[in-house]
């Protein structure tokens, strides 16, 4: 957990310098010589530094152990974190695609400059590194703080090229393909903030895991070979992971000794699947039936009488 825990700062550690690198170098050379595709791609890489320095300072509470006051870990302000990401990249998208449409009403007002061209080269080489290096770490981190600062980073190269775009049709005498480009960087990013939050939202609401991922859980229990069935199983995200809860039905002969090595190893079954994070197992005598439906037949007779 450690490892993971340094990796996940370096990798946090990058995407912030990056977009730093990138926000000064495209920055200044758009209100220099006042490219709103090369402003609209730095102003990007605002709210990219924002969403790296957020993943940096508060996805990090992850790797915490369980206290008194989260009991059950640290595992959702990660997702918390990446959902700050996508909405942040919604609003500036939306931000940007305004003001893409007044510059094409207004008139574009940019001058080309060679200029121009090494900056944005120098920000797709820059922000594609960034991203090989997330993706590199995030293998083994397995971060959905780092995957959505992955997809940024990667966006950022679409939004850069666009970008690029606009500053060639300035070069070859077309300035209004700059508030084109500009328009085409918002809706990119607007897309972009979109995605990342619907899978941080599935992450916070105690949605249930893809049916597949259902079903190798449920497989990998019944596969014991002391296991009679199983019900009362769910499973759902606690942040990035999975919670299980199920009751195993065994042979109702077993002495207490011999069910708590049963217990013990469908945790450990259950566990060792990922992203299974906790799991909690209860036995019943394999064709005794459950109390609630026996609560449930008792109330039955006495309505009937």
């Amino acid at each position: 957990m450690s490892e993971d825990r340094a990796s996940f700062l370096k990798a946090s550690w990058v995407n912030v310098a990056s977009n730093v690198l990138k926000i000064v170098v495209e920055g200044a050379l758009g209100l220099t010589f006042g490219s709103l595709a090369l402003m609209a791609d730095a102003a990007h890489s605002v709210a990219d530094l924002l969403a790296s320095a957020v993943v940096l300072v508060w996805g990090r509470f992850v790797y915490d152990d369980a206290d008194d006051s989260h009991p059950h870990g640290h595992d959702r302000f990660e997702p918390l974190a990446a959902l700050f990401v996508g909405g942040v990249l919604v609003i500036l998208g939306l931000k940007l695609l305004y003001d893409a449409g007044h510059a094409l009403l207004a008139g574009p007002t940019a001058e080309y400059s060679a200029i121009l061209v090494a900056g944005l080269v120098f920000a797709l080489v820059v922000r594609y590194a960034c991203y090989w290096y997330t993706v590199v770490v995030n293998r083994d981190v397995d971060s959905p703080s780092l995957r959505a600062l992955a997809a940024d980073s990667k966006n950022d190269v679409y939004t850069t090229l666009a970008a690029f775009a606009g500053v060639v049709g300035m070069a070859f005498g077309y300035p209004i393909l700059d508030p084109i480009a500009g328009g085409v960087v918002s809706l990119l990013v607007i897309y972009q903030g979109i995605e990342i939050s619907r899978e941080n939202v599935r992450y916070l609401s105690d949605s249930a895991p893809p049916p597949d991922e259902r079903e190798r859980i449920e497989a990998a229990i019944r596969s014991h070979p002391e296991v009679r069935g199983i019900h009362d199983f769910v499973a759902y995200y606690s942040g990035h992971v999975i919670e299980v809860e199920f009751h195993a039905e065994i042979d109702g002969d077993h002495t207490l000794a011999e069910a708590h090595d049963i217990e013990t190893e469908l945790h450990q079954r259950v566990r060792e699947i990922e992203p299974v994070s906790d799991v909690h197992v209860h036995l019943d005598p394999a064709g005794l039936g459950e109390w609630k439906d026996a609560a449930d037949r008792s109330s039955a007779s006495t309505t009937t009488r």
